[in-house]
């Protein structure tokens, strides 16, 4: 893969929508030149199948110019935050895991040990100080996203790109036809030892997934998301309004298969919104289960939806709501504990862009607060209020909102987010209509003159701690000291899965 790195005298990423929100037209990206021309084709093949959902346009210097960036604050090499918060750690990427290419991704937990996804494969962390972090091991197998979830002496691991085969020695594919992408199971009993156990091929491969316990606890099943269907390949064809339900019986893992594929939009979804950018549902970004309560939230692209999920492998869809004024692409979903509200973040640019900054303004890229009212299957999805941090970030950061998780404080709802080169930030929003921040770290980009995509990709709390997975310079560890959390530290958990939520207060 070439380098994604954009000079920034000459161009940079950006998401289309980002650029309609500053008031930039689509006929403004015609190029004047040839030579414009090839140099953004040669960007936009520079992040073909890389990132989350990395949609890449290339702006010329006036384009650039006219968002504006002049109230960022810090440098290369330099950082800052509330006095709330400390980064206690950080653990930088080591081989094979290094390249700028080799993303890091998406983090699970469980005992004393951190579970990292890579675009290369997935490292282990031995938390038994969290204050010194070590690697216990690294697991060598490429395939982007390899978003991890564990559960037991089960590690579930994401193919969201063409492989030559479902091996760990897999190369990348190009081929319609013959090629492999979905679900690989390991065996974690010894976590300094993985081994790979089975694959389980779904269409469209598996950008994310979710993981729900049977509720005899004798079977995982894997909600597995995946879009951008296309007539050329050849399981991956056009609407693609599902998602593919895998059922893993926990005492004999080897036998775990794809036993449903359920349509959740029948009637094909959001249609999109090309005057703004604004995504078709085409499947599901991703999916967040509350498996005690029986229910999800569904972060699908145009749609945000609730998930009756009683019957694991029936799941069905009894609420949907759209913003068709800000949001352009639905990312993810974080309930409070209580299963009365929704916090969906939109992926504005991909988390390719450059978006927080007083241009784009504070609506678009942001977090939506939906309270759920009602009951049963009459439950709805209110609007009450958008949430971005409020720091202007360089042209040369990408930023937006992205993975986070709850703070298990008794009696308030609040929680911790990635924004990739935005930081982190702790975020209060028991009052749903006034969202308040309550803390933030953040550093400076990694090169005042390009665009490297790099930052907070995952950022959850974990008994005590908050622990983020940063793309470029590697595993974070935070303490928090504030009274505003008082009791979050009495809650302990044997393992979390940020998109399988449990409830703290038993």
């Amino acid at each position: 893969m070439r380098h994604l790195r954009i000079p920034r005298r000459t161009a940079t990423l950006i998401g289309v929508g980002a650029l309609l929100a500053s008031g930039l037209t689509v006929a403004a990206l015609a190029s004047p030149t040839q030579a414009l021309e090839d140099r953004c084709a040669t960007l936009r093949a520079s992040v073909s199948g890389q990132g989350d959902n990395f949609e890449a346009l290339c702006l010329p210097d006036e384009q650039l110019a006219a968002l504006d960036d002049s109230g960022a604050d810090l440098g290369v090499g330099e950082s800052a935050g509330t006095d709330n918060i400390k980064l206690l750690a950080n653990l930088p990427k080591q081989a094979p895991f290094d390249p700028e290419t080799a993303f890091n991704s998406d983090l699970a937990f469980q005992g004393r040990y951190a579970y990292a996804g890579n675009y290369n494969g997935f490292t282990v962390y031995d938390l038994r100080n969290p204050r010194a972090p070590k690697i216990a091991t690294q697991v060598l197998c490429p395939g982007s996203q390899n978003d991890v979830s564990v559960l037991g002496d089960l590690l579930f691991l994401s193919t969201d790109s063409r492989r030559t085969d479902d091996s760990c020695a897999s190369t990348a594919s190009t081929d319609g036809t013959n090629y492999w992408e979905g679900v690989k199971i390991f065996d974690i009993k010894n976590p300094a030892s993985p081994r790979y156990l089975k694959s389980v091929e779904t269409d469209c491969g598996s950008h994310t997934h979710t993981l729900i316990p049977s509720k005899d606890g004798r079977t995982a099943y894997l909600y597995v998301s995946s879009y951008s269907p296309s007539a050329t390949l050849v399981d991956c064809q056009p609407p693609h309004d599902k998602i593919s339900i895998i059922k893993v019986p926990l005492r004999a893992p080897q036998t775990a298969a794809v036993v449903a594929e359920p349509v959740l939009f029948p009637d094909g979804g959001y249609p999109g919104d090309p005057a703004r950018s604004a995504s078709a549902t085409s499947g599901c970004h991703d999916i967040t289960a509350y498996p005690s309560k029986d229910i999800a939230a569904g972060a699908c692209m145009g749609d945000g939806v609730l998930i009756d999920i009683k019957n694991r492998e029936k799941p069905k869809v009894f609420n949907t709501v759209r913003d068709t004024v800000n949001f352009a692409f639905w990312h993810s979903a974080t309930f409070n504990n209580s299963g009365t509200k929704v916090v969906f973040t939109d992926e504005l640019g991909g988390g390719g862009g450059p978006v927080c900054n007083p241009t784009v303004g504070p609506e678009k890229g942001a977090d939506g607060i939906y309270d759920i009212v009602g009951k049963g299957a009459g439950r709805t999805l209110q609007f009450r209020s958008y949430y971005k941090i409020p720091r202007t970030q360089s042209n040369t950061e990408n930023c937006v909102a992205h993975n986070g998780s709850l703070i298990p404080v008794p009696g308030k709802d609040i929680m911790v987010q990635a924004w990739y080169q935005g930081g982190l930030t702790v975020f209060d929003f028991t009052d749903s209509s006034n969202p308040k921040e309550i803390a933030w770290f953040d550093r400076g980009p990694l090169d005042a003159a390009t665009l490297v995509i790099g930052g907070n990709w995952s950022t959850y709390w974990y008994n005590g701690y908050i622990y983020s997975n940063e793309i470029q310079r590697g595993f974070d560890v935070f303490k928090i000291t504030d009274r505003r959390l008082r009791g979050a530290d009495l809650n302990r958990f044997p393992r979390v899965n940020a998109q399988t939520q449990e409830n703290f207060l038993g």
